[in-house]
């Protein structure tokens, strides 16, 4: 049996996730894997709660702001990456933390990625196209033709996933649902799947609040000085895609400021619904003392279960 770990938390938007993550790093004189596709992007900083300052150099960080909004990165070429770091890192530890609200990037690293075909460039490019020029329901409507059944399976309001899937199906002529095997890659480290919840009135509230901290911080300020590339994927993102119509004076900043906190609460919502299905996950309440649920994980590791 392997004595490397993943330590991997999980949880809504908001929950307190980033605080958790410091805890356990410190704990175990570790370092910590961003699995947060939102927070790759160094021109977005306040819209995705990209962690302070003085919490980056608590503990080591990776995938934190490595990226610009004009860069191509996939899911798979962060598993590709993602999986190399950790073969590093746990050559001089047991012990490695990844923390983060993208459940896809979060299975990428501990369930692996279906080996799908590579896309032609003009495929992608096209699909964007449709995303940019028409919206999302646009892509809805092609995917449900194209593969009636992930389309029942898949996050609707996902642009990314939707995308994915369209290009895979134009490129191979097959359905996405055909190529998925669903099979788990086996890796060479142990998981323990630490989850923070919150009853949804509380979590709600603090989605709220944080967004109003956002505001009082500059996200305004942020988004503007990105109006000029709205149109990239990377800033189809709760809190950004909501300010450019304000930008355009299609509505006022309250509306904005709403839809931003209509919309992550959405988010939050899809977040649970995913996490839920892993039974795996090993739930506490959010306001859990850090030092108690480190201790439950250290029983974990020193019984073996």
């Amino acid at each position: 049996m392997t004595s490397k770990t993943l330590i991997v938390i999980v949880g809504p938007t908001a929950i307190g996730k980033t605080a958790l993550s410091i805890a356990f790093a410190k704990a175990y004189q570790t370092e910590i894997l961003s699995c947060d596709s939102r927070q790759f992007f160094k021109e977005m900083t306040i819209g995705t709660a990209v962690p302070e300052p003085e919490e980056l150099t608590a503990a080591p960080h990776h995938f934190i702001q490595n990226l610009s909004i004009h860069d191509s990165y996939s899911v798979g070429e962060f598993e590709r990456d993602a999986m190399s770091l950790l073969d590093q890192l746990f050559n001089k530890q047991d012990i490695v933390v990844m923390v983060g609200g993208s459940a896809l990037y979060e299975k990428a690293v501990t369930h692996g990625l279906d080996d799908l075909p590579e896309v032609p460039k003009e495929i992608n490019e096209n699909v964007e196209q449709l995303f940019e020029e028409k919206g999302i329901k646009a892509l809805q409507e092609e995917l449900e033709k194209l593969d009636p059944l992930y389309y029942k399976k898949v996050d609707l309001h996902n642009p990314r996933r939707l995308m994915r899937a369209i290009a895979i199906c134009r490129a191979t002529g097959k359905t996405f649902t055909e190529l998925r095997s669903g099979s788990k890659k086996k890796r060479n480290f142990k998981l323990i799947k630490i989850g923070l919840e919150a009853p949804r009135e509380e979590l709600y509230e603090r989605i709220n609040k944080r967004v109003d901290l956002m505001i009082k911080r500059g996200l305004i300020e942020e988004a503007q000085a990105l109006l000029p590339f709205h149109d990239l994927v990377s800033l189809k993102t709760v809190g950004y895609q909501e300010l450019m119509p304000y930008f355009r004076k299609e509505y006022d900043l309250n509306e904005a400021i709403r839809l931003i906190k209509r919309n992550s609460r959405r988010f939050a919502k899809r977040q649970m619904t995913w996490y839920r299905k892993d039974d795996t996950v090993l739930w506490f309440p959010y306001k859990t003392r850090h030092t108690d649920i480190v201790q439950r994980v250290q029983e974990k590791l020193m019984d073996g279960n």
